[in-house]
């Protein structure tokens, strides 16, 4: 069962690494919430999580997601991961840079019935917010 539910929890990258957003209803249950720290409120539901992938894959049209790492126990999965794109469209008001950027991350998934049922984030949010220029680098003034 641990080997499915790694395959099943491997699956998001595709959306990714794809651009194939119509991989969103295979994945995900149809009562799916996501708590990502970055969000003010969690995503709830496949509608949301489509429109969740849209807006990133506009931002990060290139957009690539490199599994590190899985571990698995019960229905849960662990996966350490790396994404990197290029920070072509607007994100969280942020113009486009045009500067290639680099995520680490964890993403700790929950399996029920074959899917995807509930998903939490952590990534390096702060790096790639000063990787796009919205926040200086340390000893950076702003602007720069």
């Amino acid at each position: 069962m641990s080997d499915e539910n790694k395959a099943i929890a491997r699956r998001w990258a595709d959306i990714w690494n794809q651009g194939n957003l119509d991989l969103v209803d295979e994945i995900y249950a149809p009562d799916y919430v996501n708590h990502d720290l970055t969000m003010p409120d969690d995503v709830h539901g496949i509608e949301n999580v489509r429109k969740f992938y849209s807006r990133y894959l506009n931002t990060f049209s290139d957009a690539e997601i490199t599994i590190e790492d899985q571990l698995a126990e019960g229905d849960k999965v662990v996966t350490r991961w790396m994404a990197r794109g290029t920070h072509k469209g607007e994100l969280m008001g942020v113009p486009p840079s045009g500067k290639r950027v680099e995520v680490a991350g964890i993403t700790i998934s929950r399996i029920k019935g074959g899917k995807v049922a509930e998903e939490w984030d952590s990534y390096d949010a702060l790096g790639l917010m000063q990787q796009i220029g919205a926040i200086p680098e340390p000893g950076e003034q702003a602007g720069n």
